[in-house]
């Protein structure tokens, strides 16, 4: 479809767009680059703005280890929010959840568990026996699970993934990206805050034995959260960190590093590296009017373009005011218009690089006019 700039912006960024008054600019604040740090890959996310602030090799695909388990609990959040599944809800704990083997929560089959005691032994201590437990429950078996887990995979764009099982456990073709995590992550963040705790809880009883969560930031950095951690000979050790300072959440997923000390270490660094040097602020408001495009063709003729959500952008610091935008609406417009439908691009730039990109919509609905309301949109057109 063809896109043209429209030349009615009617809203600018909240900062203001600041005017050069002094010949002499005060210098900006030294940006480092990116720690060097103990792993294979990594990604550091502002999941407000969605932006990368800090990459490397975060799109290639390699073994996840138990971070499959996110997955898995993602699908098991979304039963509950759906109503499929309670936490109060008895589990049955089948041969196949029970010899699951690897890291485990100490299922018996003869023993009760329930919906939420299996998150807690999945998501703090790793237990695979209740991850396939939970995938039998939701799907009837593990084989129908992992159908699912690939179709939410493809529905959050999670491109470079492939789920083989409900585990972790390797396989050739059981791979993810590090950027496909922190997809992930940011979802169960925006989706599922009332489950968040059980990410961060520091140790997990079932059975009559203790377990310590496998995610050292979760002692040892109050602001940390959560999420998961992993590890198999063939992944090396991951960890996924999910951190709150001040307000402003980031995400770090680091994978293949060398020890679970080393995964640590390195998503601190990561965590250090986003919160000392960016800053995120909110560019746009919801519903706030971006662009204004008139079409005689239109009932209003007048057509209010926006987000429906906050526009929000992280840009490292002392660089927002530098921030330019650039608003395209589509050149065909189809009529009626619904409130929400999509009608062109944000753009937002710095030093001629964008930073990122906002689809726009429209923020009321629009109805095809009349032949009469044409010719009044028309005349009124003229003063």
């Amino acid at each position: 479809m063809q896109l043209f700039s429209s030349s009615r912006v009617v809203g600018a960024l909240l900062c203001g767009v600041l005017l050069k008054t002094s010949a002499i600019a005060a210098p900006l604040p030294a940006i480092p680059d990116a720690p060097d740090v103990d792993a294979r890959n990594y990604v550091l996310v502002d999941p407000a703005s969605r932006q990368i602030l800090a990459a490397r090799e975060a799109e290639q695909k390699v073994p996840p280890a138990s971070l499959t388990k996110l997955m898995t609990a993602y699908i098991t959040l979304q039963s509950l929010a759906q109503g499929r599944l309670k936490l109060d809800q008895s589990v049955p704990v089948s041969v196949a959840a029970w010899k699951a083997g690897g890291s485990t929560m100490f299922l018996q089959p003869d023993l009760p568990a329930t919906v939420e005691q299996m998150i807690q032994g999945m998501v703090v201590v790793s237990g695979n026996d209740a991850a396939v437990a939970l995938a039998e429950t939701i799907a009837g078996n593990a084989d129908s699970f992992v159908q699912m887990m690939n179709a939410t995979a493809a529905q959050l764009g999670m491109t470079h993934t492939h789920f083989d099982n409900v585990d972790g456990l390797p396989t050739p073709t059981h791979l993810v990206s590090a950027h496909d995590i922190a997809i992930l992550t940011e979802d169960i963040i925006r989706q599922y805050p009332q489950y968040l705790h059980y990410f961060g809880e520091k140790s997990f009883t079932y059975n009559k034995v203790t377990q310590a969560n496998w995610n050292p930031l979760v002692f040892s950095d109050t602001t940390v959260t959560g999420m998961k951690t992993g590890h198999t000979d063939e992944a090396g050790y991951c960890l996924d960190a999910t951190a709150t300072r001040k307000g402003r959440h980031l995400i770090a997923v680091v994978l293949g590093s060398s020890s679970r000390t080393g995964s640590a270490k390195a998503a601190e660094a990561l965590l250090n590296y986003g919160y000392n040097f960016f800053e995120t602020r909110r560019a746009y408001s919801a519903s706030q009017a971006i662009v204004t495009v008139r079409k005689n063709q239109a009932s209003p003729a007048q057509i209010t373009i926006g987000s429906l959500k906050d526009v929000w952008v992280s840009v490292p610091n002392g660089r927002y005011p530098q921030l330019t935008s650039s608003a395209t609406v589509f050149q065909q417009i189809p009529l009626p218009l619904k409130r929400g439908q999509r009608v062109g691009t944000l753009i937002l730039s710095m030093d001629g690089k964008e930073v990122t990109r906002v689809p726009l919509v429209s923020l009321q609905n629009i109805e095809k006019a009349g032949w009469f309301g044409r010719i009044v949109n028309i005349v009124r057109g003229l003063f």
